[in-house]
This record gives C-alpha cells, sequence and structure tokens, in this order.
C-alpha cells in the first residue's frame, strides 16, 4: 500500500509531540507499506532536525502550497492521503488532496480538543467546518465521547480513535543509575505550568535533598526553579529512554483542553512505562480505560502525594513500574497502532465497495 502523510513534523521533535508520534506509528507502518511524509521547510525545524532522513519512509520538504504542486502526482497515486493537524493552510491543502487523490483521505489529529475549541471560535488557520466531510476517516487523538461529536456537530463520515503509541524496540528498561527522583518531559504550556508547579517544583522546595528533572523547550526566562531542578532545554527522542530510565519516577501533565475532553493519553505515558518507569500522573476522563489506577499509574493532585510517592520502598515502586509496563505492551506499541490504522482503511475500502456494487444498474430507455 502506498501512503502519503503531510503532517506538522517528522524531522524534528523540536517544540512539538507531532514527530515523536508519527515516527511511532510510521516504522510500524513501514515494515509493510511504502510511505512518503510531506513536511512544510520552516526555519524552527530546520535549525533543529534530529532526524533528517529517517530509514522507515522517504522525508521530502515543501516550501508551501504551489511548491506542493510537483507531488501531485505522487498524493494521486497513493492508496491514502493523511493530512496531520496543525498542518499550515490545512484547510487549503484538504481541498488540493481531496481533489487530487484518487484513495482513501484520513485526517489525523493529534490536537483533537484544540482544533474543537479553535473550530468553535471561529479560528479556521488549519481546518476549517466545510472540509471536515471532505475525509473519508477523521483519525482522532482523543477518543470517548468526543468521537461522536466530531460526527454529530462537525460533520466527520467516520471519527476512530487513534491514541499514540511507543516504538517498544526503542523504548525498554535499561540499567543506566538513577540521577533524579522525579523528572518531567514537556514542551512548555502555560496551562500546564500551574499543574508542573504543584506537582514538581512544589515538592522540590519541600524536599531539598531530593533531585528532580524537567525537560523540554519554551520555558520562560522568569521561571523560578528551585536549585535542585535541574534543566534541560532540548531532548532528542534518541535521547528519551535513557532520560525515562534515570528518574525513579516520571510526571505526567496533561493540557487542560486535554482534560476536559478526556481519553487524551500522552505519547510521554507510553514512553516512560514501556521503559518500565513508574508514572505519576494528573487525572482525567478515561485514564482508567488506559490504565488501572492505582496499580498501573499512581495518580497525585498535591505535593504531599507526591513525596510519599518518591519515598515509597522499592518494591512497592517497582511493581507499580512493572504492572503499568504490561498494560502498555498489551495495547499501547506501535504495532498496535499499525493494525488499528490498517482494520480502519481496510474496513473503509470494504464499505465504498459495497456502496459501489450496491447502486442499482441503470436501464436503458
Amino acid at each position: 500500500m502506498r501512503i502519503v502523510v503531510i503532517g506538522l513534523s517528522l524531522s524534528s521533535s523540536w517544540g512539538n509531540g507531532h514527530a515523536t508520534t508519527f515516527r511511532a506509528l510510521l516504522a510500524a507502518l513501514g515494515q509493510r507499506h511504502d510511505i512518503l511524509f510531506l513536511e512544510r521547510d520552516q526555519p524552527w525545524y530546520a535549525a533543529n532536525r534530529d532526524l533528517p532522513s529517517p530509514d522507515f519512509c522517504r522525508l521530502v520538504l515543501y516550501r508551501d502550497l504551489d511548491d506542493l504542486t510537483r507531488l501531485r502526482e505522487e498524493i494521486a497515486a497513493a492508496d491514502v492521503v493523511v493530512l496531520g493537524s496543525y498542518v499550515a493552510e490545512g484547510a487549503a491543502m484538504a481541498r488540493l488532496i481531496s481533489a487530487w487523490s484518487g484513495g482513501i483521505v484520513c485526517f489525523y489529529d493529534i490536537d483533537t480538543p484544540v482544533t474543537i475549541r479553535k473550530l468553535i471560535e471561529g479560528d479556521h488557520q488549519y481546518l476549517s467546518p466545510s472540509v471536515v466531510p471532505f475525509f473519508d476517516i477523521y483519525f482522532s487523538f482523543t477518543g470517548g465521547p468526543t468521537l461522536r461529536r466530531l460526527e454529530s456537530e462537525l460533520g466527520a463520515r467516520r471519527a476512530v480513535a487513534l491514541y499514540c503509541s511507543v516504538d517498544e524496540a526503542r523504548y525498554h528498561p535499561s540499567e543506566t543509575g538513577f540521577r533524579w527522583d522525579l523528572g518531567y518531559l514537556g514542551t512548555y504550556s502555560p496551562d500546564r505550568q500551574p499543574t508542573l508547579d504543584r506537582l514538581l517544583l512544589e515538592p522540590a522546595r519541600q524536599a531539598p535533598e531530593r533531585r528532580f528533572v524537567v525537560a523540554g523547550s519554551q520555558y520562560p526566562a522568569n521561571i523560578r526553579w528551585p536549585a535542585n531542578v535541574e534543566r534541560i532545554t532540548h531532548l532528542p527522542p534518541a535521547e528519551h529512554p535513557a532520560f525515562y530510565c534515570a528518574q525513579r519516577w516520571t510526571l505526567n501533565v496533561t493540557r487542560q483542553d486535554m482534560i476536559l475532553a478526556g481519553y487524551s493519553p500522552s505519547v510521554r505515558l507510553f514512553e516512560a512505562t514501556a521503559c518500565g518507569v513508574p508514572v505519576i500522573t494528573d487525572l482525567w476522563p478515561g485514564l482508567e480505560t488506559i490504565f488501572a489506577i492505582g496499580n498501573d499509574i499512581l495518580p497525585a493532585d498535591d505535593a504531599d502525594t507526591v513525596l510519599s510517592a518518591i519515598a515509597m520502598p522499592d518494591p512497592a515502586r517497582l511493581a507499580i513500574a512493572q504492572a503499568g509496563r504490561v498494560r502498555c505492551l498489551e495495547a499501547h506499541t506501535a504495532a498496535h497502532r499499525a493494525a488499528e490504522f490498517e482494520a480502519a482503511i481496510a474496513s473503509t475500502l470494504r464499505s465504498k465497495a459495497t456502496t459501489s456494487t450496491s447502486r442499482p444498474m441503470e436501464v436503458p430507455a
């Protein structure tokens, strides 16, 4: 099967979570299919490319919509074309690929709650309500009730959950030795910062003998980091596994839009648990459908709960870590997501074939 994906970024993970999600999914799909990834050449990604030449697909950079026309034949010949969220001029691009493509056309929304909020507010920079019905499948980072909302309110023909995932060949336990009691990996977001302050910076202030770390870009210069919180301004995905394995616990913090929608697991949950690192997380609807809360993953809402967790004896900590890893490998690897993607495509093809063959024959006059 020939697949063309037009996404925010594959070559650079700087300042975005899309790259790691695409890399895991496409690496799994690339074992069976021919994949072309089209990425708009942006200066901020060009200056921070940590995967300029992927070995699981072809990567082609384009300048703008006009430049994309040189790739029209490849898009037209693809069996499946996938447009990702937050792609510049996404609405106009949706119209183009719908006109050019002779195959299945899909949207992969890695920001579903944010997309819905923007559409409601009239912000159509990346997607507009008028193009949503163009897609045969609307793949969504968010599951649960949001899927029906996409169909009933926004006109999606078919909404299918496609959570992010982890490449288990890259993310696994390793004996690197502990450097930190608790760490966090994530780009700065204003709506996440209060939770990060409550669940990591405040515990750090209360336990100066403990070691903490925050890795991620775009944090304002005016944040006052406690002396026992190490800062890493950018961490390429190749270094993520070692980073997780150097922590006794890792923290997951969810954006407000995702909390309100629920059923929006961050890729960090799967990366950390695949590495056998126990996770402390904020709570949101649907988390219990992904991990057994209190058994596979530990919820927290204040500094005291966090400090109690990082003081937990090793046998109890390791039991949570092992349960989380088992659950992750049972249902949330890139191979699982690739199979879900293929199943959705196959069922859509069957549906189209049935619709085509069931049309009544025209009887000549």
